[in-house]
């Protein structure tokens, strides 16, 4: 007798997803430190952005100061979609390590995944489009593959509507 195969699109059921992080800071020196770190626990990175002035909120600059910069970096070795609660668990410890003496962070890291047909992010803040996952944490699909690009959903955050953030996620695809 066959069995009846389920086919979903994306690479979730297919042995994996590609893990990036995305760094905000106004210390530009903190993304290599914080890279070793992400190095050592999810393995060789693949690709890295150039930092970008962050400029599309200036929600982060009373904990984290003016002058943004945001940086991205992939790995190469896929892992489960569904272990993102727990790689933000692993950065929420990495952000709390470089934090200020005042307790403020000095760099926000958020971790997600591509696969064939989504982006995913790692998210703290609850909305109705969030689906929660663990301990406070929630997932976000944050932008959807159509006709050879990602595009935008309208709760996709203003600087993951660029097509510069756009065009990166198609090359790491």
């Amino acid at each position: 007798m066959r069995k009846n195969k389920i086919v979903i699109a994306g690479s979730e059921v297919r042995g994996g997803v590609k893990l990036f992080v995305g760094m905000l800071s106004a210390v530009e020196e903190l993304f290599a430190e914080v890279e070793k770190q992400l190095v050592r626990h999810f393995g060789e990175i693949d690709f890295g952005s150039e930092p970008v002035p962050f400029t599309h909120t200036n929600h982060y600059e009373k904990e984290m100061g003016n002058g943004l910069l945001r940086r991205f970096v992939s790995f190469r070795e896929l892992v489960d979609a569904g272990s993102l609660a727990e790689m933000k668990i692993f950065t929420r410890r990495i952000e709390e390590q470089f934090a200020g003496a005042s307790g403020n962070r000095r760099i926000n890291i958020d971790p997600g995944y591509i696969s064939g047909a989504k982006v995913v992010l790692a998210t703290m803040k609850n909305y109705d489009h969030r689906v929660y996952l663990k301990e406070g944490i929630y997932a976000e699909v944050t932008l959807h593959y159509r006709g050879g690009s990602f595009m935008a959903w309208d709760w996709t955050y203003p600087d993951y509507r660029t097509q510069k953030y756009i065009g990166m996620f198609n090359k790491i695809r």
